[in-house]
Order: structure tokens, then C-alpha cells, then sequence
């Protein structure tokens, strides 16, 4: 009986040798949960239960218990490297079989990258999983990157704030644009058509020499020929405090509606120009600000990945298009899933099927943020993995002494005979 009981503590010691030993192996694996060896005693009992004076029988393995708290962060310079800060896990698609549509591996390892199609992948080839950015929609399925160019959008509002000023004097004549005699300022910015096309609008300001505190403004696009104003032009009217208080006699508003435009092979541009915050001053003429809300196509410069989970595509023009959205898993029991390898789990009739079956967003609920260009490290603790192991050296040790001291026991025996 000894010798089993000794053996059985033999075998324990070496699971929790060889537990130990796999944390202290994959203490620098990204996305790595360190497990326990978890023991219980064993006592054999007859039909009328266990004596109060049985000596038990040794110890069996109840568990490889993993234990998934988390990991500290190690931040990178790549986009797609993926941390997950609080719960959940990401969802991973067999590359062999993409149309299933839902992972069949959940990971905390947020390592990623391109691959020659476009998807977003792990060392393994698995491709994450999300939710694509279509014409009709968000589709749920493997996450894919299929932009190089970024659309252009054409300009509907420029905005425009100044000041005029006060001292100016009225010019004589006629407004003509080729002419600078006949108004006092000009200035142009830069407007987009459908196609992303550039073209100039130009603005020409003129004092009105018959009514005090007001101004008229002609505007032109692509040269002198294009009107885009009334003939007598638009008309700004100021106060006493020079604030702006009419525009076109209407005092609610500080925007005019320009006449269309059709450039070449392009849709019509209906512009609405914005004059809030234009002052007239007795001061230089100034340009306070200048915007538009238009821009060309542009180049794919890179990813974008918030703390929300959503994938944007950035372009050359300044301009951001998102494209899909991460979603993260989380189970009932934790401790329940397969081990896979790979630092990969499936779910198992022990931790049951995901909360949600096609995930949730990242900082929803008790679901974690992802932390883009960084990993998340193995949590465990070399130092204590240190002793542990130690500990169960010495418990291998004592156990193999116990069936020594047995061994001579049993050769003092047989030689009294």
C-alpha cells in the first residue's frame, strides 16, 4: 500500500513539475495564461464508508487549471499588434474553411498582419473575425483590408471668416473681376467636384459707396467667367459695432446659397458659402480662417484601430474611411475551454458557447478595450514559478524517499525470516 500511495504522490509531483515547467517556458509567449496543477487526496472507502482511521490512499490530479488574469502590456510599433485590456477574447476563422462565417478558435494573442489577400491574420494564418464595412452595411465574418484608394467628396460648404475694413473707400466703376480698380479685396480657396477635380473659387469684396456698413461680394470659379453670385452679388450688411447682422437682407442666417456649377464629367457643385464670424473693423483686411468641406481622392497611407474596436483605412487626403469593426468573445467559464496550442482556445461543453455568438464591441458592456501597437505578455511570474518548482522538486524528493524507506522495510522483513 505504501508503494502506491508513494507512487501516486510521485505522479502528482511530476504534473506539477512538468505544469510549473511549461509556464516558465512560455513566460515570454504573447497572449500565454499560466496554469496550476490542482490535487486532491484519495481514500479508500468500503461499503460502509471510510474508516477515522484510514491513512488515505495518495493524491490524484483534479485539474490543469489555467488562470486568466491579465497580462501586462508591451507596446509596439505596429498597427495591427492587438492588446486586449480587461475581458475577452478575439475571434479566429480556419483559413480552410472562410465561409463557415463564425470562429472556431478564441485567442488573447493580438499579434496580426496582412496577408497577400488582404486579411487580417495571425502567425498561424487564422483570420480575424469582425464585422466588414459594406454598401448595405456591417457583414459579420473574416476581417479584410481591400482599399488603395480613398473616395473623393465634393465640396457643398465653405466657410469663411474675415474683416473687412471700415476706412476702406468705395472704388469707382463697375465691379469686373480682371479689373482691381473696381473692388477692394480678393481672395480664393481651393473646392473639389465629384471626381475629386480641384477647382478655384475666387471671392472679390467690394465696399458699397451707397448704403454705410456695407459690403458686396462676387464669387467666380475657374477663372472670370464662371459667376457663381447674383449680378449685383451677394450683399453683407454690419452694424455699428461692426458685427455682421444681414446677409442678403436676411438677418437669421450668415450663409448664401451659390448658383450651381456643372464642371466636365462631374456632378453639379451646389455650394453654400458661410461668412460667420466676418467682422468689419477699422483695421487691415485679415483672413481669420478658411475652410471647405471637400476633398480629392487619395492614396491608402495606413490603418487605424481605436480603443473600440473599429478599423479605419487613412489616406493621403487627410481623410478616414472605416472599414470594420473587431468583436470580442467571452464565455461563462473561462477555465472550461479547450486548449488548442497555439495559444488558442475552443469551446468546449465545459465552458459553454460564447455570451454572444457573433461577439460584442470592444468597451460594451463587461467587455475589455483593444489597445492597438501593443501585446498583451504572459501573465506569469518568473519568481514564483521559481519556487513553485522548488516546492515540487522537494515533493518528488520526499515521495521518491517514501518508497525507499519502504523498499528497506520490506528487506528487514524478508531477512528476519
Amino acid at each position: 500500500m505504501p508503494f502506491s500511495t508513494a507512487l501516486s504522490g510521485l505522479n502528482a509531483a511530476s504534473t506539477d513539475l512538468q505544469t510549473t515547467g511549461n509556464n516558465i517556458a512560455n513566460a515570454n509567449t504573447v497572449g500565454f495564461k499560466k496554469s496550476r496543477a490542482e490535487f486532491a487526496d484519495v481514500y479508500a472507502a468500503s461499503v460502509f464508508g471510510a474508516s477515522k482511521t484510514t491513512p488515505g490512499s495518495g493524491v490524484r490530479v483534479t485539474d490543469v487549471a489555467q488562470s486568466f488574469t491579465q497580462g501586462n502590456l508591451e507596446y509596439t510599433e505596429n498597427v495591427l499588434d492587438l492588446a486586449i485590456s480587461g475581458q475577452g477574447f478575439f475571434g479566429l476563422i480556419d483559413p480552410k474553411n472562410m465561409s463557415q462565417g463564425l470562429p472556431s478558435a478564441y485567442t488573447r494573442n493580438g499579434a496580426f498582419q496582412l496577408d497577400k489577400n488582404g486579411y487580417i491574420v495571425n502567425d498561424q494564418g487564422q483570420v480575424l473575425y469582425g464585422t466588414v464595412v459594406t454598401a448595405n452595411g456591417e457583414t459579420p465574418g473574416p476581417l479584410q483590408v481591400n482599399i488603395t484608394k480613398g473616395k473623393p467628396q465634393a465640396t457643398t460648404l465653405e466657410s469663411l471668416s474675415i474683416n473687412l475694413n471700415a476706412a476702406a473707400t468705395a472704388p469707382a466703376g463697375t465691379f469686373d473681376p480682371t479689373d482691381p480698380a473696381t473692388y477692394n479685396q480678393s481672395t480664393s480657396i481651393t473646392v473639389y467636384d465629384s471626381l475629386g477635380n480641384p477647382h478655384v473659387l475666387t471671392t472679390y469684396f467690394v465696399k458699397d459707396g451707397t448704403a454705410d456698413n456695407t459690403w458686396k461680394v462676387h464669387q467666380y470659379i475657374d477663372g472670370t467667367t464662371n459667376k457663381l453670385t447674383p449680378p449685383t452679388g451677394i450683399t453683407l450688411k454690419f452694424d455699428t459695432n461692426g458685427s455682421l447682422i444681414e446677409v442678403n437682407g436676411d438677418s437669421t442666417t450668415t450663409k448664401a446659397t451659390l448658383d450651381s456649377y456643372t464642371p466636365t464629367g462631374a456632378d453639379a457643385l451646389n455650394l453654400i458659402f458661410d461668412f460667420a464670424g466676418t467682422t468689419q473693423y477699422n483695421s487691415e483686411f485679415t483672413i481669420n480662417s478658411m475652410s471647405q468641406n471637400g476633398f480629392p481622392a487619395g492614396d491608402f497611407a495606413g490603418l487605424e484601430v481605436t480603443d473600440k474596436g473599429e478599423i479605419f483605412a487613412r489616406f493621403t487626403n487627410g481623410n478616414g474611411e472605416k472599414i470594420g469593426q473587431i468583436k470580442l468573445f467571452r464565455f461563462r467559464n473561462e477555465q472550461g475551454l479547450a486548449k488548442l496550442g497555439n495559444t488558442t482556445w475552443g469551446e468546449s461543453a465545459a465552458s459553454g458557447p460564447p455570451l454572444s455568438t457573433q461577439g460584442d464591441n470592444p468597451g460594451t458592456g463587461n467587455v475589455g478595450t483593444i489597445q492597438s501597437g501593443a501585446l498583451e505578455a504572459s501573465n506569469v511570474d518568473l519568481s514564483k514559478e521559481l519556487v513553485r518548482l522548488i516546492v515540487a522538486q522537494q515533493s518528488y524528493q520526499a515521495n521518491a524517499q517514501t518508497i525507499s524507506t519502504e523498499d528497506q522495510v520490506i528487506q528487514t522483513l524478508l531477512n528476519l525470516r
